[in-house]
């Protein structure tokens, strides 16, 4: 039995990046880039649960009349009594960073309904690592101090590439000058804990995971799910993970995109349970990579979840660990 993740991964010791997260006011401006369909029901859970942490919602896109159109809707989203909704605004792009907390929701490519086998995240990968390179390096540009937040597919190649190119200069040397490692973190990880209770709460072998599972690692191929921490079974939690990292592609086959879930349990709820305080899934940095897994932000940093865990669950972490550092 070890634990994991390792402290050494936790303080990033022997890395050139700092791990310190950025301190955020609450409740903080929030600014959302893309209001596709991703974007758009983000911002509608931020609108409808983020009136405690969330001071301002600015939305942010580039096609016409698409702001216009959600500055409108989000704005008249009411209630009987005095509940209190986060204002939303349209920011213009070259203010997109004027925030605490950038949610980059952009992407390049979204596989349409007729893809229905294959990673079609990693099939994103190669269009929108440009595409949140040039907002890291407009962080860079700006000393952004807040919180930059990837949910675009993949998430965690994604963000580990938006660390990368803010921290490169002019010539495209490392001089570590840009975002720290603590100021990335990526929301992709939750709804694969969702999508895993889903078919826990419909599957009597899979009901451990219900009140002693977990889930670690990336939104997609490398998900490593734990049927129980407790009473491991290798079998039956590789049969669930297989069945959770899948889910997208089942959804697909019905002739429709798989974004609600995602949007909501990955997105809005997970962010907002960070900016609380309380633990939530999104992925932080370990290692050189990121990773998902269970954490919450303190006044003192990012508290990542120990665990004592059986060594075939290890191996699993491991070889998802290998394979996130393999990709450019």
């Amino acid at each position: 039995m070890e634990y994991f993740p390792s402290q050494s991964l936790l303080t990033c010791e022997n890395q050139p990046f700092s791990a310190a997260p950025p301190v955020l006011p609450r409740p903080c401006r929030v600014h959302l880039l893309a209001l596709g369909d991703v974007g758009s029901t983000l911002a509608l859970g931020l609108r409808l649960l983020g009136g405690d942490v969330v001071s301002t919602l600015g939305i942010c896109d580039l096609r016409e009349n698409v702001p216009q159109r959600w500055e409108f809707e989000l704005n008249q989203i009411a209630a009987p009594g005095d509940t209190r909704f986060p204002p939303v605004e349209i920011v213009p792009p070259e203010r997109i960073l004027d925030c605490d907390v950038f949610l980059f929701c952009a992407s390049r490519f979204v596989p349409d309904t007729a893809v229905k086998s294959g990673d079609v995240r990693m099939a994103q990968y190669e269009l929108n690592r440009p595409l949140v390179a040039s907002y890291a390096r407009m962080a860079r540009e700006q000393n952004f101090p807040g919180m930059f937040c990837v949910v675009s597919d993949p998430v965690d190649p994604l963000c580990r590439a938006a660390l990368l190119e803010s921290n490169r200069d002019a010539d495209g040397k490392m001089d570590f000058r840009g975002l720290s490692a603590g100021q990335i973190r990526g929301f992709g990880l939750g709804v694969m804990d969702a999508r895993a209770r889903y078919y826990a709460a419909r599957d009597t072998r899979f009901a451990s995971y219900l009140t002693e599972g977990r889930a670690f690692g990336p939104h997609g191929e490398g998900l490593v799910l734990a049927n129980s921490i407790a009473h491991y079974d290798d079998a039956l939690s590789r049969e669930l993970t297989e069945k959770t990292k899948h889910a997208n592609l089942d959804m697909r086959a019905l002739g429709f995109k798989p974004y609600a879930a995602p949007a909501l349990s990955s997105g809005a709820l997970s962010l907002l349970a960070c900016l609380r305080g309380e633990w939530h899934h999104s992925s932080v940095y370990l290692d050189g990579i990121y990773f998902g897994i269970r954490n919450r932000l303190t006044p003192q940093g990012i508290e990542a979840e120990r665990l004592s865990l059986p060594e075939p669950l290890l191996m699993r972490l491991r070889e998802a660990i290998e394979t996130l550092k393999a990709i450019p």
